[in-house]
Parts: C-alpha cells; structure tokens; sequence
C-alpha cells in the first residue's frame, strides 16, 4: 500500500511539474528505485510513463508546427528515430553496474540543463544562423541518442538544438520538441518492453497518475503568476536527487 501511494504521489507530481515546466523525470525515477526496481528498469518504466503526457502535449501544439531550418520535417522524424532507437539499444548492452555509475552524472547534467533552459534557449534563439543540414542532422541524432539512453533533461536539449539549428519560433519548437519526444519515448518503450525492461505493475500506476497529473497541471499552469519559482523548486529537487545518488 505504501508503495503504491509513493507512486501514485510521484506519477501526480511528475505529470504536473511536466504540465507547467518539466522535470517530471527528477521524481518518476527515484520513486521507482527507492520502491526496489532496479536502476536499468527504472529508467525504462519512467521513459514509458512520461509517454501520455508527450502525446498530449504533442496534439495540443499540432497546429504549431512548421519547418524551419535547414532540415525538413520528415528528416528530422527519421534522424530522431534512429538515434533514439541507437540510445535504447546502448542501455540495453550496459551494464547494471555501469548504469548505476553513470546515472548521477546524467541526473547532474539533467539538473544544470533544466537550470540554464531559459537563458540557453534565449540566447540560442536570439542568434546565430541557419545550420547545414548535416550537422543539423548530427545533432538531432546526438540529442536522440540521450534521449533513447535516458530520458532526463530532453525536452531542455531539444529545445536548445532547435534554437541552435536555426529555428525561432517558440511555439513551433515546443510543439516539435513534444513530438520527437514521443517518438523517442515510443522507441525506447518498443525496445525496453521486447528486452523485459518495463516494471509494468508500477508502470501502469505511474501512468495513469501522471496522466491525471498532467491534466490538473495544465490546467492550473495558466494560473501560475511567477514560473520561476517553480523552475527553482524542481532545480532543487533534482540537486537533492543527485546527491541522493552520488551518495548512494
């Protein structure tokens, strides 16, 4: 019973914080392996829990979307695909020992990523000029990898390249960063689940939490006066989860 309220309480959160600013992967993670699943599978089972809410917010900036860039869309989709399904592919060859090294600093890069987020993507936004389409192509693919690897920190990274390669509409990039999102989620969710990696007892409570989470949270989002403090609230929660795992 407990277990299932700490997920149930973890899914809410995560599918509102993901709602309003994101970082719902600084809770949906930790409640997994503090209720005994093992690291690998975690992050499997909270790639595939923060699925409904992609798609939602995916559909909900549909009419946004447009290319821009040098690369198109269909490009884009293709080269996302086959770095996010190169990422889950990595996890699967690493090892548990390996994982549970790495995940601190992936939580550490997380965390100054989703710090730095708004003036990153300012000052991406604001300059610079239109990318070829190879290294657009090079860093859509590098960013999908992570995002297949872990899922921590992506719609931060996404948004920073599309700024980078020379997008500059903010509604327009949200909605695509959305999209790829989903579609890393849904690859690394097809390849997790064939290799067994998927806690589907806590995956189906997480989520159905943070898609009910998701769903209060934007809602409320439009009532938020001061975001920032928000923003500042999760920094802190990701620093405290970071410690927990150099620690641990």
């Amino acid at each position: 019973m407990l277990t299932m309220l700490l997920l149930c309480v973890a899914g809410f959160a995560a599918g509102a914080l993901n709602a309003v600013a994101g970082g719902g992967t600084f809770l949906t993670f930790p409640a997994l392996v503090w209720t005994g699943v093992p690291p690998i599978m975690a992050n499997a089972t909270a790639t595939f829990t923060a699925l409904p809410g992609y798609l939602g917010s995916a559909w909900a900036f549909r009419r946004d979307i447009e290319n821009e860039g040098a690369l198109g869309l269909v490009w884009i989709i293709l080269v996302a695909a086959s770095g996010g399904l190169l990422g889950a592919l990595l996890l699967l060859v690493t090892t548990a020992e390996a994982f549970n090294g790495i995940v601190p600093w992936l939580l550490l890069g997380a965390t100054v990523l989703f710090a730095a987020g708004p003036k990153l993507q300012t000052t991406m936004i604001a300059g610079g000029r239109t990318c070829p389409p190879l290294l657009t192509a090079i860093a859509i693919f590098a960013v999908s990898v992570y995002g297949g690897y872990f899922n921590g920190g992506l719609g931060i990274m996404l948004l920073a390249v599309f700024g980078l390669v020379g997008f500059r509409k903010l509604h327009g990039m949200n909605g695509l960063k959305n999209v790829l999102s989903s579609l890393l989620s849904a690859v690394s969710v097809v390849t997790y689940a064939a290799a067994g990696l998927i806690a589907w007892d806590a995956a189906i409570v997480l989520a159905l939490a943070t898609t009910v989470g998701g769903y209060i949270g934007a809602r409320l989002a439009r009532r938020i006066r001061n975001p920032s403090r928000l923003r500042v609230g999760i920094v802190m929660v990701g620093v405290t989860m970071t410690v927990v795992f150099f620690l641990s």
